[in-house]
């Protein structure tokens, strides 16, 4: 896919990067594109997180924590 390609009128910092095929192992290749864009080299770490009815999120494990410390930090505010 073209550097900076959008299908379906992605934009925003959204991305279609196209499709990936399952090898016999389970594993995907995923796309150069999407690997520069978001620095993901060889030997990292990604969490995979799954929801039946929407399928399958690949990120990185700070992107979570992040939110997880946003979700903890609520905890402690005074509920009204």
């Amino acid at each position: 896919m073209a550097s900076g390609k959008h299908l379906l009128g992605k934009a925003g910092g959204r991305h279609v990067f196209g499709t990936v095929k399952v090898g016999d192992k389970g594993q995907i290749v995923i796309p150069k594109e999407a690997r520069v864009r978001f620095g993901i080299k060889p030997g990292d770490t990604l969490l995979v997180l799954g929801d039946d009815r929407h399928g399958l999120v690949v990120t990185r494990p700070d992107v979570i924590r992040d939110v997880a410390e946003q979700v903890l930090d609520g905890l402690d505010e005074p509920s009204e």
